[in-house]
């Protein structure tokens, strides 16, 4: 796998996250634990993003 698809590949999967995140926040019976386990993920893959553009 080359970098580009790799990094287009954490982008797909950030994607995803985010728009799961959005989903559960307007679902009134959501738990607040389990949507900010999501944007945990979501912010590390965000962080892997940048370390491997920056590089």
């Amino acid at each position: 796998m080359t970098m580009t698809s790799h990094v287009q590949e954490l982008r797909r999967k950030h994607e995803t996250l985010s728009d799961r995140v959005e989903q559960a926040q307007r679902s009134p019976g959501t738990d607040a634990l389990a949507i900010a386990e999501l944007k945990k993920q979501k912010l590390k893959l965000k962080e892997e993003i940048t370390r491997l553009t920056q590089a």
